[in-house]
């Protein structure tokens, strides 16, 4: 609860004043670049006992949620798979974020795949520890993710130096024509039962969330709210995703400028004139 206003009105509206005078400076035509906006997001990864608190979190209830499933499973049932995409689930790519934030870039597809074929990722925490039980319990493990297919060895190879069990061509299902999941998936299922998907994008789990608007996403998780921390497991990623997107209305090509005020339009703001917040679009 915040504490009580014990200043006068006068007081408190010079105060905002000045607060706000300082917080929009910046506000020039000096503008650092728009990609800086992500710097605490690519910290707060990289940086935050948090955000590896969530990770393990995240590998701890897919651990339970798998044994109840091989303490329900009969001899008759399809073998069980665990799906996981890749990026910033079981590998973090915040390295490259953080060349780019760096060098002052954003991403484009020639320096990520150069960065792919380093094969530089590190684990998330507890992904390689789950996996591995995964497969020691009997569990293909399927890693379905948006590389393109010319990085799948690099890929492949990152995974298995980190000790990530079931890295091979088989398993490690990159994009080709589209970068709807809904096939990829489709493969596994035809022969397995998928128990668990983890993403950090909600593209990862169904092609139904993939919708034009926040309000419609939102409407869609609600419609699943039952797979979530059951079937849907995911981890959180504030640097990039779909969401963002729709921020932009699709628009990924609009300018720095454009973006920088669809941003700003879709924040939910306080206004302490009226004691009311208006919601953004």
């Amino acid at each position: 609860m915040p504490p009580p206003r014990t200043c006068s009105a006068a007081a408190a509206t010079a105060e905002r004043s000045n607060e706000t005078a300082l917080a929009f400076m910046i506000r020039t035509d000096s503008w650092a670049p728009l990609s800086d906006q992500a710097m605490l997001a690519t910290l707060w990864i990289q940086r935050s006992a948090e955000f590896h608190g969530l990770s393990l979190q995240a590998f701890n209830v897919a651990h339970d949620r798998l044994n109840l499933a091989l303490a329900r499973r009969s001899a008759e049932d399809k073998p069980l798979a665990v799906v996981v995409d890749v990026d910033d689930t079981v590998l973090d790519t915040t390295s490259y974020g953080g060349w780019a934030l760096r060098e002052g870039r954003t991403y484009d597809s020639q320096s990520w795949a150069d960065w792919v074929d380093d094969a530089v990722s590190t684990a998330s925490p507890g992904a390689v520890d789950f996996l591995n039980y995964a497969h020691d319990s009997g569990v293909d493990v399927y890693y379905i993710t948006n590389r393109k297919a010319v990085g799948k060895q690099a890929t492949i190879d990152n995974l298995a130096a980190l000790g990530f069990p079931q890295a091979n061509a088989e398993h490690v299902m990159p994009r080709t024509d589209s970068s709807d999941k809904t096939a990829r998936r489709a493969s596994v299922t035809a022969e397995h039962d998928i128990v668990i998907l983890m993403g950090d994008n909600l593209g990862d789990f169904d092609q139904a969330f993939q919708q034009a608007t926040s309000a419609a996403r939102h409407a869609e998780v609600e419609k699943q709210a039952g797979e979530f921390g059951r079937r849907f497991i995911m981890l959180p990623n504030p640097t990039y995703g779909e969401w963002e997107g729709v921020v932009y209305d699709g628009n990924w090509g609009a300018s720095d400028a454009e973006k920088r005020a669809m941003r700003e339009a879709a924040l939910n703001v306080w206004q302490p004139e009226s004691g009311s917040v208006s919601q953004g679009k």
